[in-house]
């Protein structure tokens, strides 16, 4: 019997011992790992802005007059150059006969014939010619009296005539000078109103500043504009503006002719790329960030200025960085950790984020590189957890 019982109790020990065994060896868990490697990226900032037009304006009337016709509405395509709006011209037309008139008439007393012929030599006018030539004639007989008076035939008062009326020719020939001066001026002062008066004629054809879209239409035909009254909003949307505004941290990362990414709520599976046009020379002291520009390419008209755009900044400079796989972070209220596997256990490691790049996140503390980090069964992993690498 007391061998018996020794027998029992024997077997009993041996059980629980084997027992143990296999608990420990269950306890050993197997998880899949990867090593931790120092990599090439390109900075990516993520920020979010506002498309805008790359140009607007509202076109205004230069000249005021009844609306003859309204050639444009609400969304139709423009050109540069297209006549939008009409304004009646038939004013503006007789002022312009009026003004031509005024012209020929001052160009003829000038002896000219074309409407934008000039003299060059006030001296080649007809009026100012014949002025010298009888000036000239008056002087050679002052001349001749004065040599005769010497040689005793003719008389002092034949030649103090003679003297007197070379002094009226001489001033006529002067006055003819001014006169023809005068004319001059006048001739250019109506080829400038000339000018003038046909530009607003012109004016009466509202044309489109630049190739574009009606936004909005503000008359109708037979209203009265005046001067400066707005008539159509325009918007060129080709290409877009991208306004938005970089956290001061992520300044040195931004430079002219950077490529940008641009994601819209309208249409989330496409992405449309740009390039950084612009950098404002300040940072806002409010917000401590710096507005930039880039133009997105909208030829095929998808995109809508006012649409709100999410951005992704790419770097031009590649940096090393420690990155880890965003699905091997377990946060904590409010820690992050990743398990890391050394000497067959578990370590935890509390870990400061970064920018992520694609399915990475950067990891600025708590990770030097070669780690090798557990990826596999993270809900069943604690600290010192003895574990084996498959």
């Amino acid at each position: 019997m007391p061998f018996l019982i020794c027998a029992v109790i024997s077997c009993s020990k041996k059980d629980s011992r084997e027992t143990l065994v296999e608990a420990s060896k269950r306890e050993i868990l197997p998880v899949d790992v990867n090593r931790v490697v120092p990599k090439q990226v390109h900075r990516v900032i993520d920020v979010v802005g506002t498309l805008l037009p790359n140009e607007q304006v509202v076109v205004s009337s230069e000249v005021e007059g009844p609306v003859e016709g309204v050639f444009v509405d609400l969304g139709d395509r423009v050109r540069k150059g297209q006549v939008l709006i009409k304004i009646s011209a038939r004013e503006f037309q007789i002022n312009l006969d009026q003004q031509l008139a005024a012209l020929f008439q001052a160009q003829a007393r000038l002896g000219l014939r074309g409407e934008n012929d000039e003299l060059l030599n006030v001296n080649e006018a007809t009026e100012v010619r014949k002025a010298a030539a009888e000036m000239f004639e008056a002087e050679q007989k002052f001349k001749r009296a004065a040599e005769l008076f010497k040689q005793g035939v003719a008389s002092k008062e034949a030649t103090d005539e003679a003297e007197a009326r070379s002094q009226s020719y001489k001033a006529l020939y002067d006055a003819a000078l001014q006169s023809v001066q005068n004319l001059k001026a006048q001739a250019k002062q109506n080829r400038a109103a000339v000018e003038l008066a046909k530009k607003k004629l012109q004016d009466t054809d509202i044309r489109a500043p630049f190739d574009g879209f009606v936004k909005e239409r503000f008359v109708s035909p037979g209203q009265f504009l005046k001067v400066q009254a707005p008539v159509i909003s325009l918007v060129q949307t080709t290409p877009l503006k991208l306004r938005a505004d970089v956290p001061e941290k992520a300044v040195r990362s931004i430079q002219e002719g950077q490529e940008v990414e641009v994601n819209v709520d309208a249409f989330l599976d496409k992405t449309f790329k740009g390039r950084i046009s612009r950098v404002s020379p300040a940072v806002n002291e409010q917000t401590r960030s710096l507005t930039i520009e880039a133009l997105i390419n909208n030829d095929h008209q998808m995109l809508k200025p006012g649409f709100f755009a999410k951005t992704r900044v790419i770097s031009d400079e590649k940096e090393t960085v420690i990155s880890v796989s965003a699905q091997t972070i377990v946060n904590f209220y409010g820690v992050n950790k990743v398990f890391a596997v050394e000497n067959g256990r578990i370590r935890e490691r509390v870990v400061k984020l970064g920018d992520r790049f694609g399915e990475e996140v950067e990891v600025l503390e708590g990770l030097s590189g070669g780690e090798l980090i557990a990826v596999s069964d993270l809900s069943r992993l604690e600290n010192d957890l003895p574990v084996k690498v498959r």
